[in-house]
């Protein structure tokens, strides 16, 4: 991991260093341990600031509208795919960005890492596929593979699918057989089940909008939550209020999520927000052959009209 925080800062610095981009959009250390934060390089003395480790799992492509000149921004995987959907969607133009793109072998879950101990982490560090990590009671050497995101452990696309340069070799992509257990399991329960699966997923939420804000995707001027006129949905702690954020949400996501898992790391409830998205990655799939920014010459599938389309759902 040295090697490619090296190969960053160098990146970074020759960029800056000829103005050939305004900034660079990348990691920073965070406070505490197992966190880190977004920062906005422009000067070359804040170089040495940049980081990439296995924590870096906040999607960058969320800090690249409205942006002025051309900036340059580390990405992995998922940030790479939702930066093309920013570009296909107007939001940002290809010949704004420079893109050092980040091969990742999957992000770790702070939350089940932090579960482990019983007193503060004060000391994180990682060599190769290990993870150690160090609280005033007892230290602990994990593999990263035990403890990684729930969409990075099915995340197929690795590798940033647009950059302009690398920061490290590409990996090696993982192939499933079924990407999608997850969304098997909810499908196989009966109407009841399913409900009591989605009321009991929203139970705790605080409508806080932390997903919301944390997705790349919701970038509308006003989103429907604060519309008041015509008002869609109340602003209290009503069930039917806080499920028609959710669904909503969700369906505005559709044929558009990269599942970067953005939302899940920013609830402070631990809702499982990809549980409302994942369903509609499938069909989109299934029905369309259809993965989110994948294609920067392609629209999403609810974006574009095809005598094709699959039409079995008219009666």
């Amino acid at each position: 991991m040295n090697t490619c925080i090296n190969k960053i800062r160098e990146l970074a610095l020759e960029l800056l260093d000829k103005k050939e981009v305004e900034k660079v959009i990348g990691f920073a250390n965070g406070t505490i341990p197992l966190a880190t934060s977004p920062i906005a390089i422009t000067s070359k003395q804040d170089i040495e600031k940049l980081v990439f480790n296995s924590t870096c799992g906040l999607n960058l492509a969320n800090y690249l509208r409205d942006q002025k000149g051309k900036i340059a921004v580390i990405a992995k995987g998922c940030d790479t795919r939702n930066i093309v959907t920013h570009i296909v969607e107007n939001q940002i133009k290809r010949d704004q960005l420079f893109i050092i793109g980040v091969p990742c072998n999957g992000m770790i879950d702070q939350f089940k890492i932090a579960a482990l101990f019983n007193d503060e982490i004060i000391e994180f560090s990682e060599d190769g596929d290990t993870l150690n990590i160090k609280s005033s009671l007892k230290e602990e050497k994990l593999y990263k593979k035990d403890y990684l995101r729930e969409n990075c452990k099915v995340c197929m696309h690795k590798n940033p699918v647009i950059y302009d340069v690398l920061a490290m070799d590409l990996v090696e992509e993982q192939t499933l057989d079924n990407p999608y257990p997850d969304v098997d399991k909810i499908e196989a329960m009966d109407s009841d089940k399913k409900w009591q699966h989605f009321q009991d997923l929203t139970k705790n939420c605080i409508r806080c909008y932390a997903c919301k804000n944390a997705c790349p995707l919701c970038y509308c001027p006003t989103c429907f939550v604060d519309e008041s006129s015509p008002q869609w949905v109340g602003k209290g702690q009503n069930k039917t209020d806080v499920n028609t954020f959710h669904y909503l949400r969700a369906f505005h996501c559709a044929g558009r999520c990269t599942d970067c898992g953005a939302c899940v790391q920013a609830c402070p409830m631990d809702i499982n927000v990809r549980d409302f998205t994942r369903k509609l990655n499938k069909d989109s799939f299934e029905m369309f052959g259809w993965e989110a920014g994948l294609d920067i010459t392609k629209r999403p599938p609810l974006d574009a009209y095809s005598p094709d389309d699959p039409d079995d759902f008219i009666k």
